[in-house]
């Protein structure tokens, strides 16, 4: 397995950070000190006697100049530690995302989309707690607990401070139990969490399916149930803090309680003075936020913990399909003619071969369709040459080079898919014809420039919102498509009056997978951002089958004229699609059962014929049934 990075290495990355941020905080604690001194000193003088007005005036002023400079000091170690913690967690969250992009399709199908996304949301937030409050408290808490000891034992009374640490003492004993419960109960709540998650992402994506079998009621039901594990998952995690924090509570008080019934005692026994006796208990009140820091510290550490766990295991998973020891990484390009020998390939040693021996050979320049009923491996065939799986050495190779020789970035560069499932992302369409012409070093990200952080007078939170997404829209249309290349690709997928009839033209941003666009309208789309990668090779797997045979004919027309001289591999079910390649091989049982162009298919008088002529009954009889309800 991969080795998952460190946390630590994360951390020390801000190493500069986190100490200047810890400096300040160690100033705040030094000088906190020396308040219940002075105000020890203070009482003392107005007990006593020869204490003046000018020396209380300076007593006062030095309190206040301290607490001055404490929340100056305040501010800073805020500032430096949590924006440390926060930079931590940015990286993390770009690591984590990185990863996934480097994981293949078996991952996928095993991980849903709902629990990744709890890795994004609860465990981030969980990890940057303990890697910001966290350490903080527990530093704050470790040298003030120190520095007032100090003091407390050499300027007051050891006996005294000994009796106020048996709670500590407790604290300290019983913590790293509760630690222990508190990481395996919010493990769990992230777990529950995740599949929660996941239950309303489906629910959500699925909707319209929902709602057209009725099954709103048993989806509620559903729902309920990963609620109700939910909560009582929360309640677990909710019941230990709240048995924790009232204990903690209780010893604070004993220890206050016992400081002042001994503390009164050596005040009456004259063994300390009363301005002693109010430093100290000063001092017992300053001790009392490193008690509960304690308890907070163990939760958030225990919490960050669990979730570190958790994103450290999908940190070490590995892709199956990665540039290997069959790979060469001296190959840059890859041409545009395919050679099949001899496939074999099952998606799971105890599932059916979906090839068993398919041959083909697709020239560079050519275009070929492939046919063949549901299941024969059409689409399996397009995930091969993409290499989403691995085939054995020999079996395919592109220009020459065997698939598993050439680098992946390489052999998908040199693709373009249009998949049967076309998602498009929610931006404009411009930007969604226009992605795969993204480049690094124009990447938005890099190029952008900074959301305002505050709102202007009399500006509400909806309009900065507005303002900044149409920002970002400008400039992605700016970055990331010359409109000019964006509407000829259009053009050639018949796509582009359908987008100047809509309000904003290329500009209109469509819905969560293109769920605003019909399905026609989807293909064409998906269409347009192949054919603006223009790369060697294009596969349209069934890509045209939400369009009519008019649209068809004028979309084949325009990649003819297009894709002179570059390979192209048409996937389809109805044969007008395919009738104009240059061969075409019809697919059953896991091999080429014909192949040959259009007219010698026909002749042949085989499967492919068969299947022509029913498709051409079909259309017979669609015409009939139109012209049938005209008449009416």
């Amino acid at each position: 397995m991969n080795k998952a990075p460190s946390l630590l290495r994360g951390v020390l990355k801000y190493a500069g950070q986190y100490a200047l941020g810890l400096l300040c905080l160690l100033l705040v604690d030094f000088l906190e000190l020396f308040i219940p001194q002075l105000t020890g000193e203070i009482t003392d003088g107005l007990t006593g006697s020869g204490f003046t007005g000018s020396m209380l005036l300076r007593d006062v002023l030095l309190i206040v100049g301290i607490a001055t400079v404490v929340v100056v000091m305040r501010l800073g170690w805020r500032v430096l530690i949590f924006g440390a913690s926060r930079r931590v967690e940015r990286d993390l969250r770009e690591t984590l995302y990185d990863h996934l992009t480097t994981l293949d399709n078996r991952f996928f199908q095993h991980n849903k989309t709902g629990d990744l996304m709890a890795y994004f949301t609860n465990d981030m937030e969980a990890v940057r707690m303990a890697v910001g409050p966290a350490i903080l408290t527990t530093f704050d808490g470790v040298v003030l607990t120190l520095l007032v000891l100090f003091r407390m034992i050499f300027f007051v009374d050891l006996k005294l401070t000994l009796l106020a640490m048996i709670p500590l003492l407790v604290i300290l004993f019983g913590g790293s139990r509760y630690g222990q419960a508190m990481g395996r109960r919010y493990g769990c709540k992230q777990e529950v969490f995740a599949k929660l998650s996941d239950r309303v992402q489906e629910s959500v994506s699925g909707i319209r399916v929902v709602k057209a079998f009725v099954q709103e009621a048993a989806e509620m039901e559903s729902f309920d149930q990963a609620n109700r594990d939910a909560r009582a998952a929360n309640l677990k995690v909710v019941r230990l803090r709240s048995v924790i924090l009232p204990l903690l509570d209780g010893l604070i008080g004993l220890s206050v309680a016992l400081t002042l019934l001994y503390g009164g005692y050596l005040v009456l026994s004259g063994a300390i003075t009363l301005g002693a006796f109010v430093a100290f208990n000063t001092y017992v009140t300053t001790l009392v936020w490193p008690m509960m820091a304690a308890g907070e510290s163990i939760t958030l550490l225990s919490q960050g913990a669990a979730s570190w766990k958790r994103i450290k295991r999908l940190l070490s998973q590995k892709a199956e399909i990665a540039d290997d020891g069959f790979t060469d990484p001296a190959i840059a390009s890859c041409g545009g003619d395919i050679q099949i020998r001899d496939l074999h390939f099952r998606y799971d040693k105890d599932l059916p071969e979906v090839f068993s021996g398919f041959s083909a050979e697709i020239p560079a320049g050519s275009t070929v369709g492939i046919l063949g009923r549901t299941g024969c491996g059409k689409s399996t065939l397009v995930s091969l040459l993409a290499r989403l799986y691995n085939v054995e050495p020999g079996q395919i190779t592109i220009g020459g080079k065997d698939i598993r020789a050439i680098p992946i970035g390489v052999l998908r560069e040199s693709l373009a898919v249009v998949p049967q499932e076309n998602l498009l992302f929610s931006d404009t369409i411009q930007t969604n014809i226009a992605f795969a012409t993204r480049t690094l070093d124009k990447a938005p990200s890099q190029t952008r420039s900074k959301p305002r952080l505050l709102l202007r007078k009399g500006e509400a939170a909806e309009q900065w919102v507005e303002q900044e997404m149409s920002q970002r829209e400008s400039e992605n249309d700016r970055l990331w498509g010359d409109l000019d290349r964006v509407t000829e690709a259009a053009k050639a997928a018949d796509i582009h009056e359908n987008i100047t009839g809509f309000p904003k033209g290329y500009a209109t941003v469509v819905g969560e997978r293109g769920v605003t666009l019909s399905g026609g309208q989807k293909q064409r789309t998906a269409i347009a951002r192949a054919l603006m990668k223009d790369a060697e090779i294009l596969i349209l797997d069934d890509a045209l089958s939400a369009v009519d045979t008019d649209t068809e004919a004028s979309i084949l027309s325009a990649l003819s004229a297009l894709r002179k001289g570059k390979t192209t591999i048409l996937i389809a079910h109805r044969i007008s699609t395919v009738q104009s390649a240059d061969r075409i091989f019809f697919l059953e049982d896991g091999v080429c059962a014909e192949q040959g162009n259009h007219q010698t298919l026909l002749k042949l008088g085989g499967r492919y014929a068969r299947l022509y002529q029913q498709q051409q009954l079909e259309l017979q009889l669609q015409a009939e049934k139109e012209a049938l309800h005209a008449a009416e």
